[in-house]
């Protein structure tokens, strides 16, 4: 890269950490932030207020280092959108008569009975977002540049655009799953962002990633949650990234494999997996605050 745009990639970067975490405190401190006060799987006081903050900072960083308008177009609405209706199930999902309509079978279940699980609101916003944001990049020169691309018709497109929603939707899905424990889907989307921040979708994901980054060591010593809210827009930002630079093939190829880990996740529990992995294990707890067991 040149020093032009390396500089461009941290001033972004820096960006992203300024602005998630001026929201957090604004979030935090405002007359609503109690609403988002929890306890987390170890009892300690938390606030989901890391979850918006990470979604508003990301997403208006990756829209300034976006490389056209339509990409930018597409951040805004995947990051605002995802992190709008995750927060929606944040605290509506935790209201008793919402507590068990949990996966995909407890959504059925609710709508079989004539209500609207908080969950199939989020899985059904995600996924407009994704469809959206896909959209806006079929239209986008740049990202219709791509060699891998070529020209194709209005059908071709068309599966080009339900690939792309499939992309987003898919990778926001995924590190939702991830945020189970302190600092995971922080770690999860820096790992995963991390070799992009040199291509040509850089200055999409720096942003992203300096707003994790920011959010990480509170994650990480149990004073915050991503949540729904941080965690699907932080993976729909990152998929984003991922659709403007890969043809139908690289699309279906990465869609492919965002199914398989998240049927996977049905059946084999990650954070068994991880806990029975050496290396994975330690990277997993790298920086997180000790048990007081």
């Amino acid at each position: 890269m040149s020093a032009a745009r390396i500089a461009g990639r941290l001033l972004v970067t820096g960006l992203g950490v300024v602005l998630a975490r001026s929201a957090l405190r604004a979030v935090d401190r405002s007359s609503r932030g109690t609403r988002l006060r929890r306890t987390n799987f170890r009892g300690r006081p938390v606030t989901l207020a890391a979850g918006p903050a990470l979604a508003a900072g990301g997403a208006v960083a990756a829209a300034v280092g976006a490389p056209s308008p339509a990409a930018a177009g597409a951040a805004l609405v995947t990051g605002l959108g995802c992190g709008a209706v995750g927060l929606y199930d944040d605290v509506v999902g935790a209201r008793p008569e919402q507590k068990a309509d949990k996966g995909f079978a407890g959504h059925l279940r609710a709508l079989s009975e004539g209500r609207i699980s908080s969950g199939l609101v989020k899985i059904a916003g995600v996924g407009l977002s994704g469809v959206a944001a896909a959209a806006l990049l079929a239209a986008d020169p740049w990202v219709r540049s791509h060699p891998a691309r070529g020209r194709g018709g209005l059908v071709t497109r068309g599966v080009d655009v339900l690939l792309g929603a499939g992309v987003v939707a898919g990778t926001a899905n995924l590190v939702n799953l991830l945020d189970l424990r302190p600092g995971r889907a922080a770690k999860s989307g820096l790992l995963i962002g991390g070799p992009l921040v040199g291509g040509p979708v850089g200055g999409l994901v720096a942003g992203p990633l300096g707003a994790t980054a920011a959010l990480l060591p509170d994650d990480l010593d149990e004073r915050v949650m991503l949540g729904d809210s941080g965690a699907n827009a932080l993976g729909g930002l990152l998929g984003v990234a991922l659709a403007a630079r890969t043809g139908p093939a690289g699309r279906a190829v990465i869609l492919a494999v965002l199914v398989g880990l998240t049927a996977a996740s049905e059946k084999v529990s990650f954070t068994r997996v991880i806990g029975a992995t050496p290396g994975l294990r330690e990277l997993d707890e790298f920086g997180r605050r000790p048990s007081d067991t």
